[in-house]
């Protein structure tokens, strides 16, 4: 802002002079102020003059040095000053949007402390690998992303994932880096480097983002791009008017206005500054958004399509109901099931497990994978397994009405006879109904993909409030079925596993829920939230839209101011100087007007009403 302010500063010191009779100091501070105006831009336009590259900088230039031939140096000056001045809002606006990427780095401590078995020796973060032991103890930020091996403890994420109540954390549980430990101490297992972690990873996509223009900046830039040479032979066209007509002079002076008028600055910051404050700002409510083009899309869903696991549910199963035969208890049947499931790695074992603590540990156990467990407990020889490998019996109903519940069925069997049914469901996360209902506010469809039988995805669905339910679809499936409906409306595709890259990557926006979840989908996804919260998708999408019609509205006011100065500059209505005047406080106010894009949602709240209408 330096050499502007100089500018504008003896630019308005030459005025004074000049209205004061002192017409040679005046000259002189002009022509200060012109240089350090000119200064910013000048050397630019004529490194990409001689790279063969037109840009407005070029015209600026021109336009200068004609009003200087022709003894506007006041004009000249006054051009330099609002253009530099314009240049220096856009870099400061640029500026501002990557400030908050910027200070996510800082979340990150400069030291860690490893344990070891000599005890415990503090290093400087970027020397921490994976597998490292560190500790962390009260109030300390976590070096880079870990799981708890011991202690516990409540965690505030909310600079990282804007979540902001406190979550408690346990052993086997994930902690992010820049995250802050609560009062107890903890040993954490390190599951990235200390350079290369969730938060670094997370800086790195957005600042992506920042090199890399939409569909609509794409555009502007098409009308820019042609505009610059046009403009120059326009300018040409009335100068050679001038000589036909015998008055070279007014007509060349009047071709130096249309040069200015028709100059085509507005245009070519209209969509950027947009683009990369609304981005910017995203990123601090937990939305990484990975380009230009992703903003501008994500402006457009109509449609919007979940995965089920993991997404609309909270991705851990629990035991929620059990049927037994007459004769056996409760806790029995969890017993014998847990002691038989226990050593099994799938989510359904680990949900019975989790119901008995401590559970003993069959002997003589096989695994028939997809299928069930058989193994010896007390004497007994006990099998679980789907309803599809055992009759459940005279507990048929039983399991027809879990099932229509939305749970995953369970069957245990004891020496060759059925003994009880085990109800597990993924339960939905508490904010998924609010989210849909939100989203229907917003005139957007939803729709549910999964791999599920359609029961459980129906019963699921109806506390969701979804409509449209796919089930038991394979990955190929989701992603058939997505291009099915991106050709329809604009489709975004939320999910998190590595089963729903397909889908992802064929969605008008694929969006990963959790930036360090599976890595497949964070790769295939155009947007990656940081948190959890399902609330952020139709606060992101307000934003989104919001941005877009920011967008639009530059381009029309860029357009506009040429489409009214360039017959008034032809005409000789205005001169030099109003023609400066009215084309850069356009392009100040298309500038102020972008940077309105980093305004975040009007309600950006997690647990409770997460967004609201922009």
């Amino acid at each position: 802002m330096l050499p502007s302010a100089i500018s504008g500063l003896f630019l308005i010191v030459g005025y004074v002079l000049a209205w004061s009779g002192l017409d040679i100091s005046a000259l002189v501070t002009q022509w200060i102020g012109l240089l350090a105006g000119a200064f910013t831009f000048v050397p630019g336009a004529v490194r990409g003059l001689l790279h063969g590259r037109l840009g407005v900088g070029l015209l600026m230039t021109i336009a200068a040095v004609g009003a200087v031939l022709l003894s506007h140096v006041p004009e000249a000056a006054a051009l330099a000053f609002i253009f530099s001045l314009a240049e220096a809002l856009e870099d400061r606006a640029m500026a501002r949007a990557k400030e908050g990427l910027r200070a996510l780095l800082t979340l990150i401590p400069e030291t860690a402390r490893i344990s070891q078995e000599g005890g415990d020796t503090v290093v400087p973060v970027a020397d921490v690998r994976k597998l490292d032991l560190l500790r962390v103890g009260a109030g300390e930020r976590f070096a880079t992303d870990g799981v708890v091996v011991e202690g516990r403890s409540s965690i505030d994420a909310s600079a990282v994932t804007g979540e902001s109540i406190p979550v408690e954390v346990g052993p086997d549980e994930p902690v992010p880096a820049g995250s802050v430990n609560g009062s107890g101490s903890l040993l954490i297992e390190a599951t990235a480097d200390g350079r290369e972690n969730s938060l670094t990873q997370i800086v790195e996509l957005v600042e992506q983002a920042h090199a890399r223009k939409g569909e609509r900046a794409r555009l502007a830039d098409r009308i820019a791009r042609p505009l610059v040479p046009a403009v120059l032979v326009a300018a040409g066209l009335v100068a050679l008017f001038g000589v036909v007509v015998g008055d070279p002079w007014t007509w060349v002076e009047r071709a130096l206005v249309v040069l200015v008028a028709a100059s085509p600055c507005a245009m070519a910051i209209a969509v950027p500054v947009t683009v990369i404050s609304a981005i910017g700002s995203a990123s601090k409510f937990g939305v990484v958004i990975k380009s230009g083009g992703a903003f501008e899309r994500f402006g457009t869903i109509r449609t919007v399509a979940f995965d089920k696991t993991g997404t609309l549910t909270q991705g851990h199963p629990q035991v929620t109901e059990v049927r037994t035969v007459s004769g056996i208890a409760r806790e029995t049947l969890l017993t014998w099931a847990a002691a038989v499931e226990a050593a099994s790695t799938h989510p359904l074992a680990s949900a019975i497990s989790a119901s008995v603590p401590n559970a003993q540990v069959a002997s003589d156990v096989s695994e028939d994978a997809g299928r069930g467990v058989l193994g010896r407990v007390d004497g007994r020889v006990i099998r679980t397994g789907s309803p599809r490998w055992i009759d459940p019996g005279g507990l048929r109903t039983d399991a027809d009405e879990l099932a229509e519940a939305g749970m995953t069925v369970v069957v245990v069997e004891a020496d060759g006879g059925t003994v009880g049914l085990i109800g597990v469901r993924d339960e939905l996360r508490p904010e998924a109904a609010e989210t849909v209902r939100m989203l229907h506010a917003q005139d957007i469809n939803t729709v549910m993909l999964t791999g599920d039988d359609a029961r459980t995805a129906r019963a699921l669905a109806v506390e969701a409030g979804i409509d449209d339910v796919r089930a038991e679809q394979l990955p190929t499936d989701k992603a058939d079925a997505i291009t099915r409906l991106t050709a329809e409306r604009p489709t975004a595709m939320v999910g998190d596993g590595i089963n729903d890259a397909p889908a992802l990557a064929s969605a008008t926006v694929g969006i990963a829920m959790g930036a360090t979840g599976s890595a497949a989908a964070v790769e295939s996804a155009d947007i990656a939230f940081t948190g959890h919260d399902l609330r952020l998708l139709p606060a992101a999408i307000a934003h989104a839209r919001r941005g877009r019609r920011i967008m639009t509205a530059n381009i029309a006011l860029a357009l506009a101011i040429i489409v009214v100065l360039f017959p008034l500059a032809l005409f000789g209505v205005l001169g030099l100087a109003g023609v400066v005047l009215v084309h850069e406080v356009a392009e100040v106010v298309v500038i102020l007007n972008g940077v309105r894009a980093a305004r975040k949602p009007a309600a950006v709240r997690v647990h409770g009403a997460m967004a609201q209408s922009v």
